[in-house]
């Protein structure tokens, strides 16, 4: 069985960067891996705070912004409710991580991903059994 990895969006937003040009050419690589090997979890979550960024910051078109994130619907994103909340109270508790994270490592727990892939925590870190990956760490495929 392959490992799933959950996706955090700033591994979506540096696809879309036409600034950091190294970043946007490595996320694209893990993405293309991501789907590949239909691997790829994420969160509405993420979808959201995606679309906030590359239309503000980014200015990226709304319209295109939208049919961008659209193309995730297949990778069935996790719904955050009550249990989300719930489960990322505990992760909260247990390391003291920043509340938007929390939910992201609940999210991932509770879509049996083995790896989460973002830049915001510490590479190699484990997180309820969850193993940390930056994706600017290693390559695509490397862990599995």
């Amino acid at each position: 069985m392959t490992a799933r990895y959950f996706a955090d969006s700033n591994v979506l937003i540096y696809a879309r960067d036409v600034v950091d040009v190294a970043k946007q050419q490595r996320t694209n690589l893990w993405l293309e891996f991501l789907w590949d090997t239909a691997a790829g979890r994420l969160s509405y979550q993420v979808l959201l705070e995606t679309y906030a960024v590359l239309t503000a910051r980014h200015k990226l078109h709304s319209e295109e912004a939208r049919v961008y994130l659209a193309d995730f619907l297949a990778w069935h994103p996790m719904v955050l409710d009550w249990t989300v909340m719930q489960n990322a109270w505990q992760v909260q508790d247990r390391y003291r991580l920043n509340w938007w994270d929390c939910m992201i490592v609940a999210a991932a727990s509770m879509t049996d991903c083995d790896y989460l892939l973002t830049e915001d925590l510490q590479h190699g870190q484990e997180l309820d059994g969850i193993i940390v990956v930056s994706p600017f760490e290693v390559e695509p495929g490397a862990v599995q």
